[in-house]
């Protein structure tokens, strides 16, 4: 049995664009994501919360062909169809508790906002579909990567069974850099600077979270309204129409409550809260929403550790070397925050994932 040369940590997309890439190069891979599903930080759900084809996108949702051309090739090259976000209408903006809603002139939207048909999780299903039987394993967590003279040991524990040691000759780490140097144990230890670059990079998406409202029917839209609005009250800061391509009426929210003080009052107030406001906002026929959903990624053990309950900016390209010391060309790291062009976004995990492939094609 020949060893299989490349594992993959994480299945979202930077991992699944990196298993694809290798595929077409004819290198062989195994991809270990602990999750029982594929997507990562990419999750599209139905309004009962259970993973859908087609159905509201709890994590990213947007990406902007015009500005991010990798993403939008690989959307085109997959045979996906996407939408632009709506917008027609006008706004409303929130100053105080104690005045209504400022209805404000719509803005267009530059680079436009552009939506997966399906959800975002339709790229997931795609590259995966395309991928060999066998080499995708869900429900695999990676807990300890030993340093050999021939390559990494990766150490995969699985749901009752017991840890099992896998021989590659390179590792690619399609995860955020705090999880990575917070859930691994390491066989050495990575240089200090090394860590200290890892653990100081914010993880896109952990401080946040995202709250949707379900409706027969988009009623703002027949109000002239685009379902955009920008408030200071909150507990939503920023809410926008969440409608599906298929006619799945929603208003969604980034909830602009810091994640520890999300914790102390709990989902039900906070739910409470937020349908409150869409009443304030436009009207009485928000007030009955068919299903609501709340998705808190700080409150997700495999996207946040403790220093991402603290929301620490966007992640920044950053200039230095990923890994360095005994690490450096057996671990490379693929996720979004590793992008040196737009970390942070879909379209930083294609950069790094390619990027990184590449530089394995080109050791070969």
């Amino acid at each position: 049995m020949t060893t299989p040369r490349v594992a993959i940590i994480g299945g979202g997309l930077a991992g699944l664009n990196a298993a694809r890439l290798l595929h077409r190069a004819g290198i062989s891979f195994q991809l270990f994501e602990a999750r029982d599903r594929l997507g990562g930080r990419i999750l599209t759900v139905d309004e009962t919360g259970s993973p859908a084809e087609d159905g509201f996108d709890l994590g990213p949702s947007w990406f902007w062909p015009e500005m991010q051309p990798a993403i939008g090739n690989l959307v085109s090259e997959l045979g996906l169809q996407a939408f632009a976000q709506y917008s027609t209408g006008d706004m409303l903006f929130e100053r105080t508790a104690r005045e209504g809603p400022s209805r404000l002139p719509g803005m267009t939207h530059q680079p436009q906002s552009m939506r997966l048909a399906s959800g975002s999780a339709a790229l997931i299903r795609t590259l995966a579909s395309g991928l060999p039987d066998g080499a995708l394993n869900t429900g695999a967590a990676v807990t300890a990567l030993h340093l050999t003279d021939f390559g990494i040991d990766v150490t995969v524990a699985r749901d009752d069974q017991q840890p099992e040691r896998i021989s590659f000759n390179q590792v690619i780490a399609a995860l955020p850099p705090r999880l990575l140097a917070t859930v691994i144990r390491w066989d050495p230890a990575p240089d200090p600077a090394t860590l200290d670059l890892w653990q100081g990079t914010p993880t896109w998406m952990a401080p946040h979270a995202k709250f949707f409202a379900v409706y027969d029917h988009p009623f703002w839209r027949d109000a002239g309204l685009s379902g955009t609005a920008q408030s200071m009250v909150g507990p939503l800061a920023e809410i926008h129409d969440a409608t599906t391509a298929s006619g799945k009426a929603a208003l969604f929210g980034f909830v602009g409550i810091p994640a520890a003080q999300r914790k102390s009052i709990g989902p039900e107030t906070l739910i409470r809260a937020a349908i409150q406001q869409l009443i304030r906002l436009f009207g009485p026929e928000a007030a009955l929403p068919r299903a609501t959903l709340l998705k808190d990624w700080a409150a997700d053990e495999l996207t946040a550790t403790s220093a991402d309950v603290t929301a620490a900016g966007h992640p920044s390209a950053v200039g230095a070397e990923w890994v360095t010391g005994a690490w450096a060309g057996r671990l490379l790291l693929a996720g979004s925050e590793a992008s040196a062009t737009e970390p942070g976004y879909l379209a930083g995990a294609m950069e790094a994932s390619n990027r990184i492939v590449q530089a394995i094609c080109h050791r070969s």
